[in-house]
């Protein structure tokens, strides 16, 4: 990974056979951001993408093995005890240019990652909502 800050905004370029989420949490651990937007594109060859069942409190998870392109991830950087917590989305599309995406849990660079993380000047945490969705939903 290599990165550059002009003002409150990153500019990162994650390279071949990183992976974005442990990537990106390392990043924010050194750098310190508390709370951030994030948005990407780039190349991916494996991807752990889920879909949350409210109703069930689980994430149906499905791994994908193929080059991709990464049309658009998007999500936050907030904290959970103290940690980064990384909350990301992501859009794929396959060699047929069939679309997929969901909760990003997992991706693979194949070529390279093009990423602006801007920096929010403040603090929001995450806390367990029990009663309604069993999500960690932002906690003002």
């Amino acid at each position: 990974m290599e990165y550059r800050k002009f003002d409150d905004t990153y500019i990162i370029r994650m390279d071949r056979g990183e992976e974005i989420v442990s990537s990106l949490t390392a990043f924010c651990l050194q750098e310190k951001v508390q709370l951030a937007t994030v948005e990407a594109i780039g190349a991916a060859d494996h991807a752990v993408i889920g879909l949350y069942n409210v109703e069930e409190r689980k994430y149906c998870q499905s791994v994908f093995d193929e080059p991709m392109e990464i049309i658009c991830l998007g999500g936050n950087v907030s904290e959970k005890d103290g940690q980064p917590y990384i909350h990301l989305h992501i859009a794929l599309c396959n060699e047929q240019k069939q679309m997929i995406g969901g909760h990003l849990n997992a991706c693979r660079i194949a070529a390279t990652c093009e990423m602006a993380l801007r920096l929010v000047h403040g603090h929001v945490g995450r806390q367990l909502d029990e009663e309604v969705t069993g999500l960690n939903l932002y906690r003002f």
